[in-house]
């Protein structure tokens, strides 16, 4: 079994999460709480909850399928963020800050996936 605490990418998967939960996800109208806003935070907490599955499963092949699964889930997120952009539940500034954090993560999950795949 691996400790998902010791993974990078599960530590920033996590930051990730907590910074969507505490700037992104305040500036949902209330209109929006049970559709995007719901679907946002979905995908902000399945990338590192696939993390932490994966870290549980004993082979190599098991844990880069979980990989791949939050590897979804940041792209999802990805499109959640472009969507309150362009809704304007979200300013400018924050919408790249929050794309910037995704894009660490997803570039992090995809080289991890490579080194597990080799």
């Amino acid at each position: 079994m691996r400790d998902y605490k010791k993974y990078l990418v599960w530590v920033k998967a996590h930051e990730l999460n907590m910074f969507v939960y505490k700037n992104v996800l305040p500036k949902f109208p209330k209109s929006e709480q049970f559709d995007l806003m719901s679907q946002t935070k979905r995908a902000s907490y399945s990338s590192p909850l696939n993390i932490v599955e994966g870290c549980g499963r004993n082979t190599e092949r098991d844990f880069a399928h979980f990989l791949d699964q939050a590897l979804g889930s940041a792209h999802e997120l990805e499109y959640c963020l472009l969507m309150c952009k362009d809704l304007s539940y979200v300013d400018q500034v924050l919408y790249l800050e929050t794309d910037k954090l995704i894009n660490e993560v997803k570039a992090m999950l995809i080289s991890l996936i490579k080194t597990l795949r080799k």
